[in-house]
C-alpha cells in the first residue's frame, strides 16, 4: 500500500554534486563562489523534489503528531422543537463565534486536507498550530451561519457533503457548494444519502461513493477523493474498498486509527454546544 522509504534520488545528488566540482575544476573563467552558489540551488531543489516523492509508510505515518481535527453539523441557535439526543449536534451561532475566536488567539491556523496528507505522508510542514475544521451533512446553516465567522477569523472549513440533498430545504445549493470551492474551502464526500458504511451492500459502493464523489466534482470542478464516514462508523475490512474506489483519505470519530490503513481512519472530535472557547482549546490539546 505504501512505498517504502528506500531513496534512490540520493545517486541523482550524488551526480550531481560530482558534476558540478568536476565544473569547477574545467572551467578556470567560472568564479568558484558562482558555480558552488549555482550547484547548491540545484541540489536544493532535487532535495525538495525527493521529499514530496518519497512516500512515509505505514509506521511512520503512525508516528506522526497528530493534528487537532473538530467536526461540527449545525450552527444555529436551539430551537424548541430540538430533542435532546439532536443537541449535541447543534452549535448556537454566538458559540460558535467564541471558539473561533478563540482559536484565533490561540494562534492556530486552518488547514485543509491537502496539507494534512502532505504533512503525513511527505513530511511537509504545518503550521505550529494547525486545526482543520469540518464540517457534515451539507447543512445550509454551515453556509449562512458559519461561513461568514470562518470568514471574520481568516479560516478555511472542510466540508463532507451528502449529495442526495442538495438544492432542498435546509440544505446547501450546488451554486453555494461550488462558491465554498471557489473560495478555496475544502468539498470532500460524505455518501449520497448518509448510509452506514458498514451496512452497504454491494451496490451501494457505486451509489454512495463513485457517483456521489463525481456529482461533486461536477459541481466544484475539483477533485472529490476524501471520505468522513456517516455516523463515524467504520470496520476494517471497508478501508482497502475505499483506497480502491480511489478515496485517498477517510474521516472517523474517536476509534483508534487502523494499524494498516492509518490515512483511512483519521480522527476526529464532535464539537458540542456546550464548549466554550477556552474550553475546546484544551480539549482539543487532552485529544490530539
Amino acid at each position: 500500500m505504501f512505498m517504502v522509504r528506500a531513496n534512490p534520488f540520493k545517486l541523482i545528488l550524488v551526480a550531481v554534486s560530482c558534476s558540478f566540482f568536476s565544473c569547477q575544476y574545467s572551467n578556470a573563467n567560472t568564479p568558484e563562489n558562482v558555480v558552488a552558489a549555482e550547484r547548491m540551488e540545484i541540489i536544493e531543489k532535487l532535495t525538495d523534489t525527493v521529499k514530496k516523492t518519497v512516500r512515509n509508510n505505514v509506521q511512520e505515518i503512525l508516528a506522526k503528531k497528530e493534528i487537532p481535527i473538530l467536526c461540527y453539523h449545525h450552527i444555529r441557535d436551539y430551537l424548541p422543537s430540538d430533542q435532546a439526543s439532536a443537541k449535541p449536534y447543534i452549535v448556537p451561532v454566538n458559540v460558535f463565534e467564541q471558539q473561533m475566536k478563540a482559536l484565533k488567539d490561540s494562534g492556530y491556523q486552518s488547514i485543509v486536507i491537502e496539507d494534512l496528507m502532505n504533512y503525513l505522508e511527505f513530511n511537509q510542514p504545518l503550521p505550529e498550530k494547525a486545526v482543520m475544521i469540518t464540517f457534515d451533512d451539507t447543512n445550509l446553516n454551515q453556509y449562512t451561519n458559519g461561513l461568514p465567522l470562518l470568514d471574520k477569523y481568516g479560516f478555511k472549513g472542510v466540508f463532507f457533503m451528502m449529495t442526495v440533498p442538495i438544492g432542498k430545504e435546509r440544505f446547501m445549493s450546488k451554486a453555494q457548494i461550488k462558491a465554498l470551492a471557489d473560495a478555496g474551502h475544502d468539498v470532500q464526500l460524505h455518501t449520497w444519502d448518509h448510509k452506514n458504511v458498514k451496512k452497504f451492500e454491494e451496490k451501494d459502493w457505486d451509489i454512495q461513493i463513485t457517483r456521489a464523489a463525481k456529482t461533486l466534482e461536477n459541481i466544484t470542478g475539483k477533485p472529490v477523493v476524501h471520505f468522513a464516514f456517516p455516523f463515524g462508523l467504520w470496520s476494517p475490512d471497508v478501508l482497502p474498498k475505499l483506497e480502491k474506489l480511489g478515496m485517498k483519505s477517510a474521516y472517523q470519530l474517536a476509534d483508534k486509527r487502523d494499524s494498516q490503513y492509518p490515512l483511512y481512519s483519521i480522527r476526529r472530535i464532535i464539537v458540542p454546544g456546550t464548549l466554550s472557547g477556552k474550553t475546546l482549546v484544551g480539549q482539543m490539546k487532552k485529544s490530539f
